[in-house]
């Protein structure tokens, strides 16, 4: 049997949960989700540009788990590109800043373990233009 996945760190949330080609309903549309720790390997890959081992320490992963990751994530954006669908960003496992821990799906409590607590969530808007 195979282990629970650890946390992945998330610092950013995009403010958006759904991308979609325009002019089609989503109720049209089928979709492909996309994790938020797949999201973030993107965002720090290819928008951020830091290389992989700085992008997996960041995320406090293994880099060959961070490469794993990206190639999931590449490969989904591609497909629903490609294809025509939507593009919906949710799920995953991953830890948050302010104590909120999404395997867990709760706020860890005072004094509970959790790798990630305290560290800060940067919104899109926090993510510098390149």
């Amino acid at each position: 049997m195979a282990r629970e996945p650890r946390c992945r760190r998330v610092e950013y949330m995009p403010r958006v949960e759904c991308f979609k080609p325009a002019g089609i309903p989503l109720s049209c549309l089928e979709e492909v989700q996309i994790k938020v720790e797949e999201l973030e390997a993107i965002r720090l890959k290819d928008h951020l540009r830091l290389e992989q081992e700085d992008c997996a320490r960041r995320m406090q992963v293994s880099r060959p788990t961070f490469q794993r990751i990206l190639v999931e994530a590449r490969a989904k954006i591609a497909y629903a590109l490609s294809s025509g669908r939507a593009i919906r960003i949710e799920g995953g496992n991953y830890c948050m800043g302010a104590g909120y821990c999404r395997r867990r799906q709760r706020e860890i409590r005072e004094g509970e373990p959790c790798d990630f607590e305290g560290s800060a969530i940067k919104m899109e808007s926090d993510a510098p233009d390149n």
